[in-house]
């Protein structure tokens, strides 16, 4: 499985600033067109970049996607999705020549060298509850021999200032909700004026249609990714959140798979592991069988789209909570090393406020999993707080977020080219 550390990525873009400092003076002698947008996305043709694209398109909106593998050609194609390999000659001028240029993790997710200047629609990727940005000690960390050079404080300094550099060069980060606009405001160091309370586009899909239709969609694309699913089981999904690289201290043991097995078996359920793409861990069941299954980001690079088909979720500090709350889906939460990641990582909030009654252990998972599965009234209680969790973040639940970013954006577009600006 693929890894990836904030340290190792803070240090490659240290390595490359003359690179950057280049481009930076390439770019400011190329002029921008007036309505051309590029689109890229780190996990692939998907998330909030597909749905801000569909209204663009609609729209008329001339627009490429950025691609960097074969796979991404591909699933651009399926859609009519016009591509250019991101990290081409091709792929830096359509880059350099664009008005606007929509990410949703970073500018890596285009062509990095060529943003400079562009009209920036950062979507991001989830509403956060664990720190991000600026408000994480684990965003600003090098790697260990840096830091033992610069000194601590010295190194962390050192990439504060280059985050907060790379941050204001964002114009629009769209919000689900008032609370969510100030983590996104501090998080990015950025003026509540580029950070609308639009909704978020990425989830426009679990509030459009109806929803039987939702979780009838939802189910297939299940079976597209995992193979045949009985109509009549459960599907559970397991999606623990990324920590920097390093191993899930959540994987089970022998004993603990033996449990969740038994647990499965007896609530005719099908449970979907879904690492993050950017993680570390083993989670093969020592006996392979029919009731645990992968759901590789490979094989599914947005999991929103599959959320109405969940019966029940369990999952740690990942946005995905906030996400499933829209649908909504009763969750566990298994959170083995909160205290250290309160720690290292931190909170919005205090973590007991969305996960009341974590559990610590798989045992304790399987015990509420089983309750949600087995008792109405657990059940019941589970889904009405997932509905109280939603209302606190989401401001809008009516599928039209990403037409609201769209016409923030063009607002902001057309003030821009009053002032003057190329």
């Amino acid at each position: 499985m693929a890894s990836f550390s904030f340290g190792a990525g803070n240090a490659r873009q240290l390595a490359a600033l003359p690179l950057q400092a280049v481009a930076r003076l390439a770019t400011a002698a190329i002029p921008r067109s007036r309505d051309q947008w590029v689109f890229g996305c780190a996990v692939g043709v998907a998330d909030g970049a597909l749905a801000l694209w569909r209204i663009a398109a609609d729209e008329g909106v001339p627009a490429v996607w950025l691609v960097a593998s074969e796979r991404e050609r591909a699933d651009a194609a399926a859609l009519g999705i016009p591509t250019v390999a991101k990290s081409s000659p091709r792929g830096w001028w359509r880059t350099a020549r664009a008005r606007v240029v929509v990410v949703t993790h970073g500018f890596g997710d285009v062509n990095r060298y060529g943003a400079w200047g562009a009209f920036v629609v950062q979507l991001w990727h989830g509403i956060p509850l664990k720190r991000i940005g600026l408000d994480s000690p684990a965003t600003l960390r090098l790697p260990r021999a840096l830091r033992r050079v610069l000194g601590e404080q010295r190194a962390a300094g050192l990439v504060r200032v280059l985050y907060r550099a790379s941050s204001r060069r964002i114009s629009v980060i769209p919000a689900a909700s008032h609370l969510v606009r100030g983590r996104l405001e501090s998080a990015f160091g950025l003026a509540d004026g580029r950070v609308p309370v639009t909704g978020e586009p990425r989830v426009d899909v679990l509030s459009q249609g109806s929803p039987g239709e939702r979780r009838a969609r939802a189910r297939s694309l299940a079976e597209v990714a995992t193979g045949p699913i009985d109509p009549d089981a459960r599907l559970v999904l397991y999606a623990p959140t990324w920590r920097d690289g390093a191993p899930d201290p959540a994987v089970p043991g022998a004993h603990e798979w033996q449990a969740i097995e038994d647990l499965l078996e007896r609530r005719d359920a099908v449970l979907l592991v879904r690492s993050h793409p950017l993680g570390a861990g083993d989670y093969r069941p020592p006996q392979p069988g029919t009731r645990v299954r992968e759901l590789s980001s490979e094989a599914v690079p947005d999991i929103t789209p599959l959320l109405p088909a969940l019966d029940a979720l369990v999952t740690d500090y990942s946005s995905i909570a906030f996400d499933a709350a829209l649908v909504p889906v009763p969750t566990v939460f298994l959170a083995p090393d909160e205290a250290e990641y309160a720690r290292t990582r931190g909170f919005y909030g205090a973590y007991a406020d969305v996960a009341d009654g974590a559990a610590a252990t798989w045992t304790g998972a399987c015990a509420q999993l089983d309750a949600v599965l087995g008792d109405p009234g657990e059940r019941t209680r589970r889904i009405e707080r997932a509905e109280q969790l939603s209302a606190r973040v989401h401001a809008y639940r009516d599928g039209g977020s990403a037409r609201r970013v769209y016409r923030a954006i063009q607002v902001r577009v057309r003030a821009d080219r009053r002032r003057g600006d190329t």
